[in-house]
């Protein structure tokens, strides 16, 4: 196979991390003439590798050790040394480019300069202050991706306080299920948002959120569609400057591992679990992902499709970090067309675009053909994540998004708030791999015997701790929860729960999700495989499948298929998705049946429901296997539970 994109002389030499590396040389001696002896110096020695990245970014005095305990789970990064997230954006303040484009669906974009985040994220942390909130307490946003969404937060890092949110297309009750866990005491909101060419308001879940939460002492409100948000105080006036000192903010000092925000699991079994992430982690995952593996710099644009619901959102605004400007989209991506997300790159000139599988695959079927309809001159790099890419999909975009656009892959998750592997400038893509695992992470694939495997299905590992690993969870006061989640599998070694395949030049192929494995006759191979397969076939516009194990011991594999508009799904339809699966993944994963669907359930963040699905198949409780509110369609759970298998 050959590489889609590589890395010209000029993209090294110009790279933000072939400048970490020459830092790295002047200041320890090692030299690391390419990205893999980079990387393997960064995992055999973390300490080194951290405080090399602390004193490059030049984040201040390091009060002691940068790594105090290298056990996992537990390991103590940077004791004794203070500061705050706010500051590292403060930093980069500037008069030449905007800190924030807003992009709405109904209106010209809206820029943001740094001087007005600043003064309005001093204004909002003195509300708070004069709220009594102070470090340790909860700030929650119900909010659409705007950019008040970002001065909220950063407000309330500002102070010490933790920041936790959700998009508005969550109902009052999922959105309850998370904030209502962390007792918040302020909560941001705002009337409604426009989705699709429609408005949606949102007062009456505002209501039955605030009802929900008696710790609340107050309710601030952004105006999206001119509608009255009872006994809220207007954003105008939460960042008023009420004393002439809006551009001073005052940060509170805290400790590296101090609560900056609390993520969310997706939830879909009992209440999702609330994982907590510490200033300094955050702060140095962001600006390694960000500059060194993006090469994200302060003259880019940087524009992910995402909501507050999302890890990516917190991503995304640390690009501020590094003086970039973001992009916030609080729209559909296919609306008024389906290449939207193509025209909004072109509008605001983004250097880097993030987008799904599915984004890209829905383009794909609707023929766009975005180099010629756009111009995407300034974008440098397609982002993907959320589910694997197949290789087809990434050869459309180097044939329709241009071939010097490199695509970049990334694979991680809310636990760390960042990715594992991904992308890197200085290292070739090959189509339907992530080309390498991120500085500072021990990444390997272990068999069940904790064995490492190349060139075969393993499951994905972290043999090191990193310092945005989760502080803890919320409510988790004696850290079982956090250990069962990651450690209870291989002690002392984190299990993300990803199938993975390290090739022999060391990039990564991701199948999917480990706890949904299709294992048929001992051959296991991750869902991921199937989806790539059936779902480039223009009559099928999404598909599902599911091992589920029987009590007789046999193995029931269905195939649940929503065929494209207007298209039947016939027996020769049905045969060709077969033939389909057998020539291009497997003949020993041809499913069972392939049945229509009148829908795929995900949660909210966008990932099928296989795992729940599959309990239902297995006799589960449907009360019990999955909490309605993380579905995004929730009727469509009703139908699969009538499911059962013709035989076993």
């Amino acid at each position: 196979m050959q590489p889609q994109w590589v890395p010209t002389e000029r993209d090294v030499a110009d790279a933000r991390i072939t400048d970490f590396a020459r830092y790295v040389e002047s200041e320890t001696g090692r030299a690391a003439p390419d990205y893999r002896s980079l990387w393997q110096w960064s995992v055999d020695d973390p300490a080194a590798f951290w405080g090399a990245l602390w004193r490059y970014f030049e984040l201040g005095e390091i009060a002691g050790e940068v790594l105090a305990s290298a056990e996992m789970p537990g390991a103590r990064w940077f004791p004794g040394t203070k500061l705050n997230y706010v500051d590292q954006i403060v930093r980069q303040a500037r008069t030449d480019r905007p800190a924030i484009v807003h992009v709405r669906e109904d209106a010209e974009p809206r820029e943001v300069s740094w001087v007005d985040l600043i003064e309005d994220t001093a204004a909002f942390a003195r509300t708070l202050r004069a709220l009594g909130v102070g470090p340790g307490d909860r700030v929650a946003g119900y909010l659409p991706n705007i950019p008040e969404a970002v001065v909220a937060f950063l407000g309330t890092a500002a102070v010490g306080a933790v920041w936790s949110a959700c998009g508005q297309d969550y109902t009052a009750k999922a959105a309850l299920d998370r904030l209502g866990q962390l007792e918040p005491t302020v909560l941001v909101t705002a009337d409604g948002y426009r989705f699709g060419g429609k408005t949606h308001d949102k007062r009456a879940d505002i209501a039955a959120l605030r009802a929900g939460l008696p710790s609340l002492r107050a309710t601030v409100a952004v105006s999206q569609l001119d509608l009255p948000v009872e006994d809220a105080t207007p954003w105008s006036d939460a960042v008023r400057d009420t004393d002439n000192a809006a551009a001073l903010i005052e940060t509170e000092p805290v400790d590296f591992d101090h609560p900056l925000w609390i993520v969310f699991s997706s939830g879909t079994t009992g209440l999702p679990k609330g994982i907590v992430h510490g200033h300094g982690g955050v702060v140095l995952e962001h600006l390694k992902a960000i500059a060194l593996q993006s090469d994200i710099g302060s003259e880019d644009t940087f524009f992910w499709y995402t909501s507050p619901s999302w890890m990516m959102w917190n991503f995304q605004v640390g690009g501020l970090l590094v003086g970039a400007t973001v992009v916030c989209y609080d729209g559909s991506p296919t609306y008024p067309t389906p290449d939207a997300l193509w025209h909004i790159a072109a509008t605001v000139h983004a250097s880097v675009l993030g987008a799904s599988p599915g984004y890209v695959l829905a383009c794909i079927k609707a023929g766009s053909v975005p180099r010629a309809d756009h111009d995407l001159s300034a974008l440098r790099t397609v982002g993907i994540t959320g589910s694997a890419l197949p290789p087809s999909s990434a050869l459309w975009l180097s044939e329709n998004v241009g071939e010097h656009v490199q695509v970049s892959s990334i694979s991680g998750g809310t636990d760390v708030v960042s990715a594992f592997i991904g992308g890197v400038r200085t290292v070739p893509v090959w189509p339907g791999e992530l080309s390498a695992p991120y500085l500072g992470v021990a990444l390997d694939s272990f068999d069940p015997t904790g064995a490492p495997v190349r060139g075969e299905v393993g499951e994905l590992v972290v043999t090191r701790p990193m310092p945005s690993m989760p502080v803890r969870f919320w409510r988790d006061e004696d850290g079982k929860r956090y250990h069962d989640a990651y450690f209870d599998t291989y002690p002392g070694v984190w299990r993300h729960g990803d199938w993975i395949t390290i090739t022999e030049r060391g990039s990564i192929i991701v199948h999917g999700r480990s706890d949904s494995t299709l294992n048929r006759h001992g051959i296991r191979m991750g869902s991921a495989d199937i989806y790539q397969a059936v779902e480039q076939l223009p009559e099928i516009a999404e598909a599902l499948v599911i091992g589920a194990e029987q009590p007789d011991g046999g193995y029931w594999m269905p195939l649940f298929v929503v065929p494209a508009p207007g298209v039947e799904l016939t027996d020769e339809l049905r045969a060709r998705i077969a033939a389909t699966i057998r020539t291009e993944v497997s003949p020993r994963h041809v499913p069972d049946e392939i049945l229509l669907a009148p829908g795929i359930p995900h949660t909210r963040t966008g990932k099928k429901l296989e795992v729940p699905i599959k309990k239902l198949f297995q006799g589960a409780d449907p009360s019990r296997v999955v909490e309605r509110s993380a579905v995004d369609n929730p009727d469509l759970l009703d139908w699969y539970a009538t499911i059962r298998p013709k035989t076993t």
